[in-house]
């Protein structure tokens, strides 16, 4: 039993009465002295582990949780399971996770003292020491471990003491001979049991009738396909589609009831007349159109390129780039803001933000909430329905210019960008693209219509504009004069802007040895290439 007893404004005092379980018929004794208090409530705030085994030694059981300092440091991230290794010491114990949980419960410390002559002469003393808020609970599994152990013969041998480096060893330690022993590359993701529900296959409804369909190399034959009947073409295609599917016309039309929709099928129609290759972040920045209404529209008027000069991007049906050399100006460049100490800056001083962040990605040790799922266009009512003088504004989705438009002087709105090059907006850049204007032979898988090695310079000259930006605005940062990357290409460029000349140019007497360094591309942390994975809207 607890009572709150509010005796002053600044102290709070509970109640408490302990009773003694007996599983003896005997009659009900007297309380114990003591066993009926009231006791200070004090506001110091605890942390509970749940610790699945039986504590003996307080500093070894610390120590498979890694000490004092990491169940603090893990106690500063709400999303961060508490690990557990019951061997601290062998780097193939495979861990236990605590989930963290929310709890509102009370430390009490009972002491009982009872004398040596009277064992029925007892007295007890209560204390509470804190308030518990958070509780660490272990409800995974613990049988996945893993021994550095030979069996042979019924009598195993332990090989830690050969495979790991306790000391530096000489070149004797590492030619002995060692029994084949090779640890598991990687353990369960999941250490909760989970309720899998078996599917039966769905084409073996039809076995009255079978389909000539071959399962190799597929993925998800239990999943039925999504029905925007995108036309995928790759650039060692022998030829392109004249008219869309059937079936994407039928979907369009069943969809398209609003007036803005048709407005948004006519504006899209003229922007492919006027323009054969768009990027979808292209079309999103003209038109303003629902984005799962968008993945039914698209397919009507154009294909999507998979790989080659122009992959990732919808092409107008009926039109060929590699036959054209005018599409040269309509291929991407995918484009990383370099981020580094060689640079002049690092991932602090970098003004543009990253997508995501590693604390988004379920690893073993933290625990993510599943997020909302998104509503289907598919559900959304056919028709308009009336409006009131209630009804919220209008949901705009289109873009802004600057996510497939470049211009000297601004920053990229991500740090991985997917530009056409006619969107391109600078007189330097759209230079060295028109090199080779008229004198264009065969269209390359890799280049295009370009001249070998275009794309890296396109890449460093607009690496230089985002430095002068980023300088601008961060004065203190240290200057870093950052070598050529290819003097033969260089030297075959005139047009080049002479403050990016200057910028990326260096003594030519340093061998190539550092040259090569340079040449590493270090993409951005966070970055996410949403052209690349578009075609799984499609699948």
């Amino acid at each position: 039993m607890r009572r709150v007893n509010m005796a002053d404004s600044t102290e709070l005092k509970l109640d408490f009465t302990l009773k003694q379980l007996s599983l003896s018929a005997q009659s009900e004794q007297e309380d114990v002295p003591g066993s009926s208090s009231t006791v200070e409530l004090r506001t110091s705030r605890l942390v509970c582990v749940e610790y699945p085994a039986v504590v003996n030694n307080v500093d070894k059981m610390l120590e498979t949780l890694g000490g004092e300092q990491t169940v603090s440091k893990t106690f500063t991230h709400p999303n961060r399971r508490l690990e557990l290794r019951f061997r601290p010491q062998d780097p193939f114990c495979h861990s236990l996770c605590g989930n963290r949980f929310p709890s509102s419960n009370l430390l009490l410390r009972v002491r009982r003292r009872v004398r040596k002559k009277d064992p029925n002469d007892a007295e007890i003393h209560m204390d509470i020491l804190g308030v518990i808020g958070t509780t660490y609970k272990y409800q995974g599994l613990a049988d996945f471990q893993c021994l550095a152990v030979h069996s042979e013969g019924g009598k195993e041998t332990s090989l830690y003491d050969k495979i790991i480096l306790r000391k530096v060893e000489k070149q004797e330690f590492f030619e002995q001979p060692m029994p084949y022993f090779l640890p598991p590359a990687i353990f369960s993701r999941l250490d909760t049991p989970v309720d899998y529900y078996y599917r039966p296959d769905i084409h073996q409804k039809a076995l009255a009738r079978p389909l000539p369909i071959n399962k190799k190399n597929l993925i998800g034959l239990n999943r039925a396909r999504r029905p925007h009947n995108a036309i995928f073409v790759s650039y060692c295609d022998a030829s392109v589609p004249d008219e869309c599917r059937e079936a994407a016309r039928i979907n369009w039309t069943r969809i398209c009831q609003k007036e803005n929709d048709k407005q948004a099928e006519e504006q899209l129609k003229k922007m492919f007349e006027s323009r054969p290759i768009w990027s979808r972040n292209a079309v999103k920045a003209n038109i303003n159109i629902q984005p799962d209404k968008l993945k039914l529209l698209l397919p009507v008027f154009a294909y999507y390129m998979v790989t080659g000069p122009w992959r990732s991007l919808w092409v107008r049906l009926g039109y060929d780039p590699r036959k054209t050399p005018e599409s040269k100006k309509y291929q991407l460049l995918d484009f990383r803001i370099r981020c580094s100490t060689k640079h002049g800056y690092s991932l602090l001083d970098m003004p543009v933000k990253a997508k995501r962040s590693a604390l988004n990605y379920n690893l073993s040790i933290t625990f993510n909430k599943a997020g909302p799922q998104a509503a289907s266009v598919m559900e959304l009512p056919a028709q308009e329905g009336p409006s009131t003088s209630r009804d919220s504004a209008p949901i705009s989705y289109q873009l802004k210019e600057s996510s497939y438009i470049f211009r000297e002087g601004m920053l990229p709105p991500h740090r991985q960008m997917f530009y056409q090059l006619c969107d391109l907006h600078v007189e330097s850049i759209q230079k060295v693209i028109e090199q080779n204007v008229g004198n264009e032979q065969e269209c390359d898988e890799r280049d295009g219509w370009c001249i070998i090695g275009t794309k890296d310079k396109l890449r460093d000259m607009i690496s230089a504009m985002i430095r002068k930006v980023i300088r601008a605005q961060k004065p203190n940062l240290p200057e870093v004069r950052k070598k050529r990357r290819r003097r033969g290409l260089t030297s075959q460029s005139p047009g080049r802007d002479v403050d990016t000349e200057e910028e990326v140019q260096e003594d030519e007497n340093k061998d190539d040895e550092e040259d090569d360094e340079d040449d590493e591309f270090q993409p951005s942390e966070g970055s996410e290439n949403e052209m690349e994975t578009e075609m799984l809207d499609y699948i």
